[in-house]
């Protein structure tokens, strides 16, 4: 270790009170965000502690290389002041959530060509993690930033490939020194640097495997983004297309299961590793954006929680894969934005697709077997303007009282109270005209406030 390390270790150590020190330990199911750190005309900047209570892995997007390089990385709050800001991730780290520091983005060039410029990338990635206390990072390097021109997954022979592992162990190592805690690692590639690599082993064609798997021991997340991207061949070698239910799912399992490139085979990952990586909306991405009920419905086959499935594509693991560790998403501002369809409609399908069981047919009555986390309910009308029906299906007349919480679009509640009947009415005419969220149990519905 050198003389800069020290010191820097020195520096980190008075700069880290120990009462802000969190456990590593990621929830047993994420919903990771990434948070601009710019401000846009149609997805406004939020301050980060106040997302979507549902988003519990925040990635700060992003930090880049310095003018004039592509390996000396810098961030700096644009809107928020510094201190301010670190005070934020504080407050969202004291919430048990964790905050990533994103390092890359679709805008930017991050390339190590040189010993020279991994030290400088490791020095520069760890002064920033030893400022603001971040718990880990996220590594999302696209374009040209990584290419295979030969070698294997196992064995890389391109330096921007090598010097990159080598780079992130250090990092790894460094934070868990001065810490005493694992660094979160999560990598979060494009399609064709992972599943791409089954039709092509060359370019970005792959380019990320050697990387997952050099670092899977240390990786806990791999938020593979299913858009902006092409057709891709699944495991039976149909061609599949984003934007669609087989998407989804060919791509997770074949991420699950590996598959054979010409530079080798690639091992999958558990699925408690993997999260599914979508667009928040229509206008956040190119393409790839899907609407809710196909997501739900490509979830709840893929999570092994129901037969139906519209697309063409068989899963090989007949029960689905129960352990996915959640979702992913582009972005926390574009879904917190009312420039799409409405605001938090990924965060609210998040928690549709893991915190209740919803291939309960609506006809089952045997409720010897049910439990509120079946519960279901009908709304409306939608949108209203004095107050709003609630109409629960007949099997849920023994789980009777059972509360409620109404919520605005920024998560905060407005009202409560408890259902008391199958059919209960609510007076919603003092709510101010807005977007609503009214759950019961854990199921949630929107409505709109006229």
């Amino acid at each position: 270790m050198n003389k800069y390390y020290i010191l820097l270790i020195t520096i980190a150590f008075s700069l880290i009170n120990i009462n802000t020190i969190y456990s590593y330990s990621l929830p047993q199911k994420v919903l990771v965000g990434y948070w601009h750190n710019w401000d846009n005309p149609l997805a406004p900047m939020i301050g980060p502690e106040k997302v979507h209570p549902a988003y519990n892995v925040i990635n700060i997007a992003f930090a880049t290389p310095r003018a004039g390089t592509d390996y000396d990385i810098y961030f700096h709050p644009l809107i928020i002041k510094k201190d301010d800001f670190k005070s934020r991730i504080k407050t969202i780290q004291s919430q048990g959530k964790k905050v990533l520091l994103s390092i890359g983005g679709g805008n930017t060039t991050i390339k190590l060509d040189s010993a020279m410029e991994r030290d400088v990338f490791i020095q520069s990635v760890l002064r920033l993690l030893f400022d603001y206390e971040f718990d880990g990072i996220d590594i999302d390097f696209e374009g040209n930033s990584i290419r295979i021109s030969g070698g294997t997954i196992s064995q890389p022979v391109d330096s921007c490939i090598v010097l990159l592992i080598d780079a992130i162990k250090e990092i790894m190592k460094e934070y868990s020194e001065v810490f005493g805690k694992k660094a979160i690692l999560s990598i979060s590639p494009e399609t064709a640097y992972v599943q791409g690599g089954q039709s092509g082993y060359g370019g970005v064609w792959g380019a990320y495997l050697p990387i997952l798997d050099a670092l899977r021991d240390s990786i806990d997340l791999v938020n593979v983004q299913l858009y902006n991207s092409g057709g891709m061949y699944g495991l039976d070698w149909k061609i599949y297309t984003q934007a669609t239910p087989d998407f989804i799912v060919a791509m997770t399992e074949k991420l699950i299961q590996g598959f054979n490139t010409k530079g080798g085979f690639f091992q999958g990952f558990p699925p408690e590793k993997i999260t599914i990586g979508l667009p928040a909306c229509n206008l956040a991405a190119s393409n790839g954006y899907m609407h809710t009920d196909s997501v739900l419905m490509a979830m709840n086959y893929l999570l092994g929680k129901s037969d139906y499935f519209t697309g063409s594509y068989v899963l090989l693991e007949k029960n689905g894969y129960p352990n996915i560790r959640g979702m992913m998403t582009w972005s926390i501002n574009w879904d917190a934005t009312d420039s799409c369809s409405y605001p938090y409609e990924f965060a609210e399908n998040y928690k549709r697709i893991f915190n209740i069981q919803t291939n309960i047919s609506k006809n089952d009555t045997n409720t010897n077997t049910l439990k509120k986390q079946d519960l279901y309910f009908d709304l409306f009308p939608n949108p209203a303007r004095t107050e709003i029906v609630i109409k629960l299906p007949d099997f849920c007349q023994n789980l009777l009282p059972i509360d409620f919480y109404v919520r605005n679009i920024y998560g905060s509640t407005v009202d409560k109270g408890t259902i008391r009947s199958l059919n209960s009415v609510i007076n919603i005419s003092k709510y101010p005209r807005d977007i609503y969220f009214i759950t019961i149990d854990d199921y949630t519905e929107k409505f709109i406030k006229d």
